[in-house]
């Protein structure tokens, strides 16, 4: 048989393997996402009361198997708990506070505030019957932090990191073709980094079930040693079999292209596993005229892999990869596929404005775009892994990455982090280079960091040696660390000498891993201590920090320095330098935390793009400065730029090589302009023009069509206009927003580093139990004088005291229980629910001496009740519920002592936003309905805008939902 013949019948197979199973035999892998319908409350540190009295059982859930109790249980009932959807950051949604941690934004999380910084999650959902025999596992991208997992009761572990992902099995805990519960405790206590983390379950939630034989979580490996027109790829496989017996296989590996057409194959045949066996498996597809994955056209490649056990399909696996070769050299710098790429980097923390850390996928997309305008062609994912989706863009769209473990370590704990960060990333194309740490001081100078460093870097090569390995080195550059790291990573070259360095080291690759740390607020063209701005023009920070213009001169100049990495591409949350309170977010940012461009994006942009630039700064309204002289800059890469104001020239200079210009220019209202020559030839302009009052609002949206997933995202952008349609640079207007149609707004910013507004705007649950609950027997059951509102009942025994056995049960037939519960002042405003659980084999309920219900049965779910708040009053309301007593069945059990909550319901308030700089911003979500979107800005002595957004349907990703 020739090869060629051959080739064809594996593409044959494959594809019917792959493509023509029956339509009613189930797929062999599912992958279900599991973001929608949890509930939520804050739990306690330390408080077991207000932790919902979890872990507080004479068995704990630590003591034996299934004994999770208080939130912990399947059967608590947390039908009072808050409603939402995944990914959720709660730290967000607090307020701010001076007593909260500067490096979390001063929100009100952490140390100094035990009631907010532990939230619990729950889900309901069900396990069709018909998988019972499959393996079934939750997965979890990140939770920060310190996260338990429970299921159906059953304790199944704890991450202490907020990081990591992880996966429980939970095969043998569920109940099929029934219910299941999975809760999840956060604790955001402690602090992980020194930045804006957010706290829940901020990432992606997954249900991921297949048969016994199946490829291992993330257990594949897609390498390519490519030469002239050919690819030879390798793939490891790991497989394993959670089964009983012993398996025999096959293993086919189609490579389809960008379109889904299956281009190359290679099958390993009579494979064999013992039981509980995991064995990987490798081979090489030769690929003819492979497409490359680059900047420009980041290509890429599928690989699916089958498993097939007795001719059928045990397992299909797809996995992502592209196609390219990198190379570090010590004297030239970085390349990719043979071609010399200067690396124009920035460091990125994980928060956007108004979602904080839990970011929609579609806000990646958005903020990497708006780098690669820039012209950033590199991201360092600092300090942390970053979420899946962050590489996912980061492949589709042309941007290389710098990895970063969270800490360094040579124990199996921070070794085994490692691992799972790389196994998990490792097919990534983007991903060129992995960091094992970053600004270790206590280690990196000397040999303990050293030791470290070079375990670690051993130890990841075991897992993969296509890549380098760096670490991010503040000082020290002639010792410990930097001695044995694969590429030394330079923090802030004022710190140290590089060329000594180089010198020292001639085969040692380098880059800048953080520099050009300048600060700036946008639209701010002067400091003000008092308010805490700092002007956005580019200047050394400190002595020993450059200035963003002087650090790209240092590495553009040096040509062994294969780039560098500016800190950061966007404004985050914490570390608020110089300042302390009231400033809530950093000054780094080429762009604040709306994404929002500062004048610094122009003068990278003018050096890192071929495109022709030039931008003038600050804006020209000035107002009681007339006459006084303004610093005026300009951005370009022009060979010479002339200044005019109001048609008169101020001259004209010539532009250097990464460098911009400026004058002084005495204040005078009208239009200041900057006009851009090449070879002598006027070829660009651009101006600042004086404006009057806003007299208009303008709403733009990045995407005016979302698709109806529940999950895409539009992003728009809030301005007014004066009477001429210029936009006003120094608005301030407090705008209100509203939205109609299949779209929520999840998120507002403005980019103000001292706005203590806020980001999320929600409906608020308060929570009142049934206190004091007594307890007296009754005969005759008509016309009870106890079931009234003011009865006095201060000589009944407390409820519960005797054991509800089989003789109580004979000697006692009914009972009336009475209790209270308090309301707040502002009652009236909310809602009010109340979720009821029997207390009784039968019962009624009254309220204030209202019937709620009557002679209602046991119920295992609860009853709901709505509560008419014209017999409620502020302060202590009484509840009696007369009722048949539950009894137990055995000795052991425990009958429900808890008559329920009264739930208070505050609807939103209203969306708003300061413009700030003239800019404000809107994240809106799709609610899965297709349809038109409505939203509505005002301020007030201005017209309103409206804002159509189009809703196309679009199937929503298969799912777990929440019941």
């Amino acid at each position: 048989m020739t090869k060629k013949l051959l080739f064809l019948l594996l593409v044959l197979l494959s594809q019917t393997l792959i493509f023509a199973q029956t339509p009613n035999a189930p797929s062999p892998r599912e992958h279900l996402l599991m973001d929608f319908g949890w509930r939520f409350a804050f739990g306690h540190p330390s408080d077991t009361k207000k932790d919902f009295g979890t872990g507080t059982g004479y068995f704990s859930y630590l003591s034996k198997t299934g004994y999770g109790d208080g939130a912990a249980s399947a059967s608590f009932d947390d039908r009072a708990w808050r409603k939402l959807d995944l990914p959720h950051d709660w730290a967000v949604e607090m307020p701010f506070s001076k007593d909260g941690s500067p490096s979390h934004g001063f929100k009100t999380v952490g140390r100094n505030f035990p009631e907010t910084s532990v939230g619990w999650y729950r889900k309901t959902f069900t396990i069709p019957a018909n998988d019972l025999g499959r393996r079934i596992k939750v997965a979890f991208d990140g939770v920060f932090r310190n996260s338990i997992v429970w299921v159906n009761g059953h304790y199944l572990g704890n991450e202490p990191s907020g990081y990591n992902g992880f996966e429980y099995d939970i095969t043998d805990y569920l109940n099929y073709g029934g219910e299941n519960v999975i809760a999840v405790r956060a604790d955001a206590t402690m602090e992980e980094g020194w930045f804006y983390e957010g706290a829940g379950i901020y990432r992606h939630v997954w249900l991921n079930i297949y048969n016994d034989l199946h490829i291992a979580a993330n257990g594949t490996f897609v390498t390519a040693e490519v030469k002239n027109n050919e690819a030879d790829v390798s793939v490891k496989v790991n497989v394993s079999n959670d089964g009983k017996t012993a398996k025999t296989f096959d293993i086919l590996q189609t490579i389809v292209d960008g379109d889904g057409k299956p281009i190359a194959s290679g099958k390993l045949k009579e494979l064999t596993l013992n039981p509980f066996e995991s064995k990987e498996f490798p081979a090489v597809i030769n690929l003819k005229n492979p497409r490359r994955w680059s900047l420009e056209t980041p290509y890429l490649h599928k690989l699916v892999t089958t498993v097939i056990e007795k001719g059928e399909v045990s397992d299909k696996y797809e996995t992502t990869f592209g196609i390219r070769t990198i190379r570090f050299d010590a004297n030239e710098g970085f390349f990719l596929n043979g071609k010399h790429i200067e690396l124009k980097g920035t460091n990125n923390h994980q928060d956007h404005a108004g979602v904080g850390s839990a970011m929609p996928d579609g806000l990646q997309d958005f903020r990497i775009k708006a780098l690669k305008e820039m012209g950033a062609n590199a991201y360092r994912t600092s300090h942390n892994p970053p979420t899946p989706e962050l590489l996912d863009a980061c492949d589709r769209l042309g941007m290389l990455v710098i990895d970063e473990n969270r800490q360094m370590g040579a124990s199996s704990t921070q070794l085994g982090d490692l691992k799972r960060m790389m196994l998990r990333d490792r097919n990534h194309p983007s991903i060129i280079v992995w960091s094992i740490g970053n600004e270790e001081w206590a280690i990196e100078g000397n040999e303990t960091g050293a030791r470290i460093a070079s375990t670690m870097q051993s130890y990841a090569k075991t897992i993969d040696a296509s890549r380098y390995i760096t670490a991010a080195l503040s000082s020290s550059w002639t010792s410990g660390i930097s001695d044995v790291i694969d590429v030394i990573g330079y923090n802030y070259i004022a710190h140290g000498n590089t060329d000594e360095h180089h010198k020292k080291f001639p085969d040692q690759p380098g880059f800048g891993t953080e520099e050009g740390s300048t600060r700036a607020t946008r639209g701010i063209y002067f400091d003000d201590d008092k308010k805490q701005y700092i002007a956005a023009y580019d200047r050394k920070p400190m002595s020993d920090f450059y200035s963003l213009e002087e650090g790209w001169k240092y590495y553009a100049a040096r040509p062994y320095l294969a780039g560098m990495f500016i800190w950061t591409g966007f404004d985050y949350r914490g570390e608020p330098t110089p300042f302390g309170w009231n400033s809530v977010t950093s000054y780094f940012g080429m762009m604040d935390l709306c994404g929002f461009p500062k004048d610094n994006v122009y003068y990278l942009k003018s050096w890192w793009t071929d495109e022709t630039v030039l931008h003038i700064l600050p804006h020209w309204n000035w107002p009681g400065k007339e006459g006084q002289e303004i610093d005026v800059w300009t951005y370009s890469n022009c060979d010479e730029v002339e200044l005019f104001l109001n048609k008169t020239s101020l001259g004209k200079k010539k532009m250097s090589v990464n460098g911009h210009l400026e004058w002084k220019v005495k204040y005078n209202p009208g239009t200041l302009e900057a006009v851009g020559y090449k070879n002598g030839k006027n070829v660009i302009r651009d101006a600042v023009q004086t404006t009057s009052q806003p007299s208009a609002v303008k709403l733009t949206a990045d995407n005016s069509v979302i698709k109806a997933n529940k999950e895409d995202i539009s992003v728009i952008t809030i301005e007014t206009r004066d009477k001429n349609n210029l936009f006003v640079p120094t608005a301030d207007k407090e705008m209100t927003f509203s939205i109609q149609g299949p779209a929520k707004i999840i998120g507002v910013g403005n980019g103000n580093p001292i706005s203590l507004e806020a980001d999320r705007y929600f409906e608020t649950i308060n929570v009142s139990s049934i206190e004091n609950l007594k307890e007296k027997y009754v005969g005759d059951v008509t016309n009870l004088a106890e079931l009234t509102a003011d009865f006095d009942d201060a000589a009944w025994q407390t409820a519960f005291t005797e054991d509800r056995d089989a003789k109580f049960g004979e000697r006692v037939k009914t009972i009336v229980y009475r209790g209270s519960f308090n309301l707040p002042e502002n009652f009236s405003d909310a809602a009010v629910n109340f979720f009821y659980n029997s207390i009784g084999q039968a019962q009624s309920i009254y309220i204030n001496g209202r019937e709620i219900a009557k002679e209602i049965p046991e119920n295992k779910r609860g009853d709901s009740f709505v509560l008419d708040k014209n017999f409620l009053h502020k302060g202590l309301n009484r509840i009696a519920i007369i009722a048949k007593p539950l009894l137990k069945k055995q000795r052991w059990d425990n009958v429900n002592q808890n008559p329920g909550l009264i739930q208070l319901v505050f609807p939103s308030p209203a969306w708003k936003r300061n413009l700030f700089s003239g800019l404000a911003q809107i994240i809106i979500q799709s609610t899965g309905e297709s349809g038109d979107i409505i939203l509505k800005a005002a301020a007030e002595g201005l017209p309103p805008s409206v804002l159509k957004i189009r809703s196309v349907k679009t199937p929503i990703r298969a799912n777990v939902r929440g019941l």
